[in-house]
């Protein structure tokens, strides 16, 4: 099969198309009738997780085609070329290696000629070193008091992943240290990080690869001020209160951070991609060396059954096929994940960067414009606390979205009938999504006719259900690198590059011409379209006025 092909003009995307019109009037009421084991028959289980998708709109052929398609767009060889370490990232010319960051000692992997796995292992053991010795207090600050508060200091990949996994992991850090995150420019979000901390008992984490991006550095900058302020101004203080996650020596050392004291990592590494590596050191110092390497062992396990199990049991596989169905041929424009656990309360806003920042894209491969839909939008929130404002929408709103539930069959903190009733709503809510509730059940609950309406469901919404055991460290790997692969697997029916993010450039340079014009003493010249310029002048003018002049 020729995977140059334009997608539309593939078989399988044909028959897709000729089939969707085919069943998309079948109701999973139906579909459930006619199959008693349905249930039992669209499932799959690996490394731990058991993926219910039977409450999808599909049938045995649907799957079929979908896994045509995967073979047809050349999955199998994108997968062995991402592991074998070729420069898959083909707009920056880069391996994408991630896959790379959990290996286990004595694997190997490639890239120009070098096994990187020694590599990542010399990292993991210098931060290990380092978070003993913090967790343990013979790390000292400057005075000499232990460090009890770490700031992570980043943004993008390299504030999602560590907040979420912070987050994620809490029952498992060490609670005698306080953990925070700083990301945003806006000077609320270090303020309130800092206000009831010691600088003498505080360690920053500055992570950026590069040491000079704007907001993190910009930040970086603020809290070397605030430090110095605390401790008299004494510029060796910095190297005791200051770590790096970064490639770029030179400008570590320019800001007072010890190189030995610098942790790095490689290109072949992007940004959302990077919570198992450096970056996480952060995590490291929340729970520890041995539960990281727990973590980094849960994602090698789906890796490696990501690269061997045949599609059709492959778990990454079938989920991105099941978003490329909704996403291309039923019109779906969002996916919501919902877990059922509130440590993982920021996940979904990080897999948000994970899928928008990986799939939104409009160009292919060739640098041909896309014409179909890629890169559906991801939003989410815990449950129960979605269950009373937003699901509304997904069971009598007019727009389709597919759901992801997350769940675990053990609680972290066992509360009488806490975890059973959780778990009761998770069950509760697929089948209400999938089965509905028609105009005959609703009129024989005794509802008056005028009601009716108001009380039906029209049910036929998917959802997949995903259950693991219990939140450990290798369980949030292991669904991590899940929803990492099922990223890959769209990209790679959509003939995208899913590894760069030019997207995010245009708004950052703007803003580096734009900040002058607004500090400036004087009134700048009119450089931009009209609306730019208005706003300008008028924030340049709004920010003179003081509130007690009732303008506030």
């Amino acid at each position: 099969m020729n995977v140059t092909e334009p997608l539309t003009k593939r078989p399988a995307w044909n028959a897709l198309e000729t089939h969707y019109h085919e069943v998309k009037g079948l109701h999973l009421r139906a579909l459930f009738a006619d199959d008693p084991k349905r249930g039992e028959r669209l499932s799959a289980e690996a490394a731990g997780i058991y993926l219910d998708y039977s409450k999808n709109r599909v049938t045995g052929e649907t799957i079929k085609l979908l896994l045509q398609l995967a073979e047809q767009s050349g999955l199998r060889g994108r997968i062995d070329a991402m592991f074998r370490g070729d420069r898959i990232n083909i707009s920056e010319n880069r391996a994408v290696l991630h896959v790379a960051l959990r290996a286990p000692e004595g694997a190997s992997i490639v890239v120009d000629g070098e096994n990187v796995v020694p590599q990542v292992h010399a990292v993991l053991a210098k931060m290990s070193d380092f978070a003993d010795r913090v967790r343990i207090g013979t790390w000292k600050g400057h005075t000499g008091k232990r460090i009890r508060n770490v700031i992570n200091i980043g943004i993008g990949g390299s504030d999602l992943g560590p907040v979420m996994a912070y987050e994620a992991l809490k029952h498992y850090s060490e609670r005698a240290l306080t953990f925070r995150f700083v990301s945003n420019i806006d000077g609320t979000d270090f303020a309130e990080a800092t206000h009831d901390l010691d600088p003498a008992e505080t360690l920053f984490i500055v992570s950026s690869k590069t040491f000079t991006t704007l907001e993190t550095m910009t930040n970086a900058h603020t809290a070397r001020a605030w430090l110095l302020a605390g401790l008299g101004g004494d510029a060796k203080s910095v190297a005791k209160h200051f770590v790096a996650v970064s490639t770029n020596a030179a400008e570590v050392t320019k800001f007072g951070i010890d190189t030995a004291n610098m942790f790095g990592f490689w290109d072949w590494v992007g940004g959302r991609y990077s919570m198992d590596s450096a970056i996480g050191l952060s995590t490291m110092l929340a729970i520890g060396p041995e539960s990281f390497r727990a973590m980094l062992a849960g994602f090698h396990e789906v890796d490696e059954h990501f690269r061997t199990a045949p599609f059709e049991r492959n778990l990454p596989v079938l989920m991105g096929l099941l978003a490329v169905w909704y996403g291309n041929f039923f019109g779906a424009q969002t996916v919501a994940v919902l877990p059922y656990e509130q440590y993982l309360k920021r996940f979904p806003a990080y897999l948000q960067q994970l899928t928008m920042e990986s799939n939104g894209k409009h160009v292919t491969l060739d640098g041909d414009t896309v014409t179909y839909d890629t890169g559906a939008i991801y939003w989410g929130e815990p449950g129960t606390n979605g269950q009373h404002s937003f699901y509304q929408l997904i069971h009598q709103g007019t727009r389709l979205i597919p759901c992801d539930f997350i769940a675990f069959a053990r609680t972290l903190n066992p509360l009488g009938e806490h975890h059973d009733m959780l778990l009761a709503n998770v069950f509760a809510q697929g089948e209400a999504l999938a089965f509905g509730k028609t105009l005959e059940q609703v009129r024989a609950d005794g509802s008056p006719d005028w009601l009716v309406p108001h009380r039906t469901f029209e049910g036929n919404r998917p959802s997949n259900t995903i259950l693991l055991p219990q939140l450990t460290p290798a369980a949030l790997g292991k669904l991590v690198a899940l929803y990492e692969h099922s990223v890959f697997t769209q990209g790679a029916i959509w003939h995208i590059d899913s590894f760069d993010q030019w997207g995010v450039e245009l708004g950052k340079v703007l803003a580096t011409r734009i900040i002058p014009e607004l500090s400036g003493k004087q009134e700048p010249q009119a450089k931009h379209d009209s609306s730019t310029n208005a706003l300008i002048r008028r924030y340049r003018k709004l920010k003179q006025v003081s509130p007690s002049d009732g303008n506030s």
